[in-house]
């Protein structure tokens, strides 16, 4: 990292980063957590700040140099009238059980804030406070140290010095990083058709610092071609990091594949995967009482952190590799390098989500960033569920039940509270089983905040599985408290839906429901040098600007396909209605039009189907019909090993025909060319059921955009259509055909908004 002057030679760091790098020590211990949200944080700050007098300094920027080493930050108040910084630490249930390396992290802060605020007014010696401020109770807790600004010094310099062998690493591996970019050549001998056209566009938007919005033809390569040109623009645009981000893991592991491609040597790669699938120890809890991983992690954390900064390919399985051979969990060492990798591979949810990561390190080490969005469409549905939230009053009895003696109490008001619920919605319509209400309620969040904070005090002390009900229940309800936060009345519904529980009981199911992610999202592009949204299916690009929040300046690229229309036959079925009600009519065409296909060319064929229940019903009129033809499908609980079975059975000498669910996993971001696929069939537009919330979208979208039924229904089920297609046509050389299954891939409308390169039959 340089300053921002870009002078080579000086490393810039944050003051919380400076410590947490020199100043934790012992086991890892989440036993104090959660802390507060980032909302309930600046509320308790200003809560803090505004109690104090006239004269008092809120939020002062300091910055300081060692050597080479350049020291930044922004402490939280001082008052030059009894000369005392304050540091305020939000926090959430028992201060006496927060760790005591937690504290001394805390203190460091204080501390290496304390010298730069001396150094800088000449003060010679100065008060510490370190305010905790409690978010329930809203109380304040006080403790104070004075110092002399020689003392401070020295900590100061002692700090800067075990970091600053690092930094000089750092340097020179920023340095050598970047010469190899600038040389770094396209792997192959020419860009595929369209592929050159991306990669310039890509290029561009990175100089400009703008967001691009790209749609790009399936099987140009589009990984290869988005990851090339933003390589080749890191140097000259100063980026420290970039993040390739995913929906599903076939586009992360295409991405760690491009890169082998690309070779782009000594660049660190780092590849982030989730919590539960990472963690060695599953039903331990997480400190050093409890897992072996946990005890002295930040006492092993330095030799595991170099050995892996020494390493440029840091997949999944390496990384638990150097994790294990340092006794350290696999999980937090990848949290730690993703600080110190250059390309980081992984989910949206690790720069877009609540509390995501790379967004978080981002923001507060002011990092220099591009992100790279794979399968862009894809993000809408997941912006909606990463702000949304639900509760189920099922799952809480349940709970409830087996809660431990001391939460009982607490379970019990909530209980009283959630049936109090229940009984103000029914009189207002007792015979509907879906409702949606102005706003949560303030009395049930309250109980709920009360119930959390009391789980807060009895999980600090008790040894937890992070697969136990109680832990879900738990992490839901914080979840749900965190979403409340946000609600407003254009962007989320309240709604409450009736169902019978497991045990034959009327329950409530509370959902803060997430409609339109823009003003959670915008903040994210807003934080990147530029951001790269790419699919091959992003059309109208209105749809995604209104709903995504992209920025005024966003640019819109529209790769031309590198295919030929003679390529691809794309035949519509105007004579059959996959609509609901007709769909047992639907049957025996369907089969007999899959059947006649596969007699006309032999090969392996893939059948998109809206749901299981449909899937399951064409596939045993098929089976009755056509008992000759080789034919697999997909099921409701397919782990990774089934799925790899069902791609298993696409080979260049095979013939058969897949069953899949549209939207499902083998409708995108998998790779079949050639022989391996010759054919689909897509028995459904894809339309979102025709539901009450689906509905309350409707409407929605109508008041804020003028188009409800196309923004609801039309643009997400057409986008999953086009993606299922797309498997069939991945190489220059490919033919094949597609079948439309429905009458109302003739309207005008619907036409429209398919690939442009398609010749409709």
């Amino acid at each position: 990292m340089t300053d921002a002057i870009g002078t080579p030679n000086t490393y810039t760091v944050a003051v919380r980063a400076l410590c947490e790098f020199t100043a934790k020590a012992g086991d890892l211990d989440l036993r104090f957590t959660p802390s507060p949200t980032a909302q309930e944080g600046i509320a308790g700050h200003a809560v803090v700040a505004g109690r104090r007098g006239e004269g008092y300094e809120n939020e002062v920027a300091l910055s300081g140099e060692f050597k080479h080493l350049k020291v930044r930050g922004r402490v939280d108040g001082y008052d030059p009238k009894r000369n005392r910084l304050e540091e305020v630490k939000t926090f959430r249930g028992d201060l006496d059980l927060m760790p005591a390396n937690h504290r001394a992290l805390h203190w460091a802060q204080a501390k290496i804030y304390g010298w730069l605020l001396c150094a800088e007014r000449g003060l010679d010696e100065l008060e510490l406070a370190l305010v905790y401020f409690d978010i329930v109770k809203q109380k304040e807790t006080p403790l104070r140290e004075t110092h002399s600004a020689e003392d401070l010094r020295a900590f100061f310099e002692t700090q800067c010095e075990i970091f600053i062998h690092w930094a000089d690493q750092e340097l020179a591996h920023r340095e050598a990083r970047d010469q190899a970019l600038t040389g770094l050549a396209f792997p192959h001998e020419r860009f595929r058709p369209g592929q050159r056209e991306l990669a310039e566009a890509v290029y561009k938007s990175a100089s400009t610092g703008r967001c691009l919005l790209t749609e790009a033809p399936t099987g140009i390569g589009k990984t290869v071609g988005t990851l090339f040109p933003l390589l080749k623009a890191m140097p000259g645009q100063k980026l420290d990091k970039i993040f390739f981000l995913s929906a599903k893991t076939p586009g992360r592991k295409l991405a760690l594949d491009a890169l082998e491609t690309l070779d782009p040597a000594p660049l660190r790669t780092l590849e982030l995967v989730a919590r539960d699938k990472s963690c060695e120890h599953p039903d331990k809890a997480c400190h050093g009482e409890s897992c072996p991983l946990a005890q002295g992690f930040y006492d092993r954390l330095p030799a595991a952190r170099a050995a892996a900064a020494k390493e440029t390919r840091l997949t999944q399985g390496r990384l638990r590799e150097l994790a294990l051979e340092h006794s350290v969990c696999p999980y937090y060492l990848s949290q730690e390098m993703a600080r110190w990798s250059d390309l980081v591979v992984g989910d949206y949810n690790y720069y877009f989500d609540l509390s995501a990561l790379l967004h978080g390190l981002t923001t507060s080490n002011q990092w220099r960033v591009a992100v790279l969005a794979d399968e862009a469409h894809n993000l809408v549905e997941r912006g909606r569920g990463m702000y949304s939230a639900e509760l189920d009053q099922g799952a809480f009895r349940a709970v409830k039940k087996q809660a431990p003696v001391a939460l009982k109490k607490a379970f019990e008001k909530l209980h009283r509270q959630w049936n109090s619920l229940n009984r103000d919605s029914e009189a207002d319509d007792p015979h509907s089983d879906y409702q949606v209400q102005p706003e949560p309620p303030i009395a049930f969040l309250n109980t709920l905040q009360s119930t959390a904070a009391a789980i807060t005090d009895y999980l600090a002390e008790q040894p937890f599985a992070l697969d136990s009900d109680l832990t879900r229940f738990y992490f839901d309800a914080l979840h749900f408290l965190r979403v409340a936060e946000l609600f407003d009345d254009d962007a989320f519904l309240f709604d409450i839906t009736w169902h019978q529980s497991l045990k034959g009981r009327r329950a409530s199911r509370l959902c803060l429901r997430n409609v339109v992610p823009a003003a959670l999202l915008r903040p994210r592009f807003e934080s990147t040098r530029s951001t790269v949204l790419f699919s091959a299916t992003l059309r109208p690009p209105r749809y995604y600007a209104d709903l995504l929040g992209l920025p005024d300046n966003t640019a819109w690229s529209e790769v031309a396909s590198p295919f030929q229309a003679d390529q691809l036959q794309v035949r519509v079925a105007r004579r059959i209605s996959t609509r609901f009600r007709d769909r047992p009519a639907s049957l025996i065409p369907i089969a007999d039009l899959i059947a006649d296909q596969y007699q006309q060319r032999p090969g392996n064929y893939l059948a998109f189907f809206s749901s299981y229940d449909y899937l399951d019903q064409a596939l045993a009129t098929l089976r009755q019909r056509h008992p000759d033809l080789t034919v697999w499908a997909q099921d409701r609980r397919m782990d990774e090993a089934a799925r790899d079975a069902f791609l298993e059975r696409f080979q260049a000498h095979s013939q058969g025909i897949g069953f899949a669910v549209l939207g499902g996993a083998f409708a995108e971001g998998i790779d079949l060319p050639g022989a391996r696929l010759i054919g689909a069939f897509v028995a459904t537009l894809g339309l979102p059921q025709m539901n009450p919330v689906n509905e309350q979208f409707k409407q929605r979208m109508a008041a804020l955009f003028g188009d409800g039924y196309d923004y609801t229904y039309l643009y997400p089920g057409l986008q999953k259509v086009v993606q299922a297609a797309g498997r069939v046509i991945r190489t220059e050389t490919d033919r094949g055909v597609v079948h439309l299954i429905d009458d109302r891939f003739a309207r005008g409308e619907v036409k429209a908004l398919l690939p442009v390169w398609w010749t409709v039959q």
